[in-house]
């Protein structure tokens, strides 16, 4: 059995006042933290780290993710999600990805997340124009061969365009009606045969690094029946539930014109939904209404500060929620709204961007409360028990930082300096379920440097590919900026923009 020790390293800690404990060893075997303690035996141990004082902490994790994006990071400008997604994601046949092309852009993201010291990811993945189960493989195998731990789900919608969105119906072309109000291509029952392939072919891969989750997009984008079939399997095998919810003003305003005034989350409660298994994505148009439903039923909230900041779409009432006890875990939502895959840099967005939202200055984040979103409530969210903790039993998921390296000089707070000076350039050392993923930046798993040249020469012959979606989607593009004006123009009694 492959064991490890790291040797001299400080913890992580919460309650000391320095924010680590002393000089401590950690011996690690079979995936897992065995022991923590001073002074511990090496006799067949497999191999001996020194940690030399610095800093061991638990993996970050990336709470909320769309893979299927990577490869377009710096593609768009910004622009408001529902203009956005016309780009990002349009259902066109040109877009269908080959399985090599899934596997290189999902490792794009496997690679920067684990060198920057995330070892854990919910991906909830989408397909573009439908899913496969070629892709499917294909985007896993990206996982398996990184060695990154995964909950994996299908965000796949099956109504029509019109049924998504408020006021579309109304303003475009007849034609445009008829092609807007067909239903996905991918009907509710074959996208859950694609769920059941998935849950039995990989949910619990490699010892559970691999496993499976659910997704329904949005709770405005699936039937009642598909929500209720998702829940089911959510429930049957324990899963994670993912749901977008009031990620932006225009989604709000759906409630109020097409829901007859429910919110989003209003609607998910009274139709049975709601459960501690649900991850509730950017819950940035929350009332507290809303917040009191979500604190009841113990669901988690992924928060995404960056892409709400690139696509417009507000600030999050963060300290309503902690003050109800809701887990909040941090995600990047996807390259092309971050245009990176660093958790770092969402967890300065975390702890500065709600200093905007309350004159009472002791109700802004502390860097604690920002770190526990990024370790332990993603593990929380994922439903990994331990997972982002640092005690014995826990997955092995564990990053070395370097302390002696500039973020850290002079040393004054660490909580504070983790999360407001560094951006991972003083990961040492990348290690999940026990296996050390990358050393001194160096990936132990894949040769970085032929990803990154055969993903420059792929996706380069694919670029005429992706214009020509822009261009098809340009042609409707007005009837969505009126659609979006309009429901800026809808008297609401909330805000969560700076105007």
């Amino acid at each position: 059995m492959t064991s490890v020790i790291f040797k001299n390293v400080r913890l992580l800690n919460f309650e000391d006042s320095e924010g680590m404990t002393s000089s401590k060893d950690v011996m690690v075997s079979n995936g897992k933290i065995v022991k923590i303690g001073k002074d511990l035996p090496t006799i067949n141990v497999t191999k001996v780290l020194n940690g030399k004082n610095n800093l061991l902490m638990p993996g970050l994790i990336n709470g909320h993710f769309h893979s299927p994006v990577n490869h377009m990071k710096g593609m768009l400008p910004s622009l408001p999600l529902e203009i956005f997604m016309l780009f990002e994601s349009p259902e066109l046949e040109v877009l269908r990805p080959t399985p090599r092309e899934a596997y290189l852009r999902t490792m794009l993201g496997c690679i920067e997340m684990l060198k920057n010291g995330v070892t854990s990811v919910q991906d909830d993945c989408f397909f573009v124009p439908e899913p496969d189960q070629s892709i499917i493989d294909a985007v896993i195998q990206a996982y398996i061969d990184s060695g990154m731990r995964v909950r994996f789900a299908l965000d796949q919608p099956e109504v029509s365009e019109l049924k998504k969105l408020p006021f579309l119906a109304d303003i475009v072309s007849d034609d445009l009606k008829k092609e807007l109000s067909k239903p996905s291509k991918v009907s509710s029952e074959q996208l859950l045969v694609y769920y059941q392939y998935l849950i039995d072919n990989w949910h619990g891969f490699d010892d559970g690094r691999i496993k499976a989750a659910v997704s329904c997009s949005a709770p405005q984008r699936v039937s009642k029946d598909y929500f209720l079939s998702l829940d089911n399997l959510s429930k049957k095998y324990d899963l994670p539930f993912y749901a977008h919810m009031l990620e932006t003003r225009l989604q709000r305003v759906f409630g109020e014109v097409c829901l007859d005034g429910r919110s989003l989350v209003q609607y998910t409660e009274e139709i049975g939904m709601l459960s501690e298994r649900m991850n509730i994505i950017h819950a940035v148009w929350v009332n507290n209404v809303d917040l009191d439903i979500i604190a009841e039923y113990g669901a988690c909230v992924a928060h995404n500060p960056i892409s709400n900041l690139r696509l417009g779409s507000g600030i999050m009432p963060l300290r309503q929620m902690l003050d109800r006890n809701i887990p909040v875990c941090l995600g990047v939502d996807e390259a092309i709204a971050d245009d990176s895959v660093n958790m770092w840099s969402v967890m300065k967005s975390a702890a500065t961007i709600h200093n905007l939202s309350d004159w009472d200055y002791s109700k802004w984040p502390s860097a604690s409360e920002v770190l526990l979103a990024a370790t332990k409530n993603g593990g929380l969210a994922m439903r990994e028990p331990k997972l982002g903790e640092l005690e014995v039993g826990a997955p092995a998921d564990l990053i070395l930082i370097d302390i002696n390296s500039l973020p850290f000089t002079p040393l004054n707070n660490l909580h504070r300096q983790l999360v407001y000076c560094e951006l991972g350039q003083s990961v040492r050392l990348t290690m999940v379920a026990g296996k050390i993923v990358v050393s001194e930046k160096q990936m132990s798993t894949v040769n970085e440097a032929d990803i990154l040249e055969e993903t420059r020469e792929v996706f380069e012959r694919q670029r005429k590919n992706l214009v020509q979606a822009f261009a098809k989607m340009d042609e409707i593009l007005p009837y969505y900026k009126k659609m979006y004006d309009m429901a800026g123009d809808y008297q609401l009694n909330m805000q969560r923009r700076l105007n």
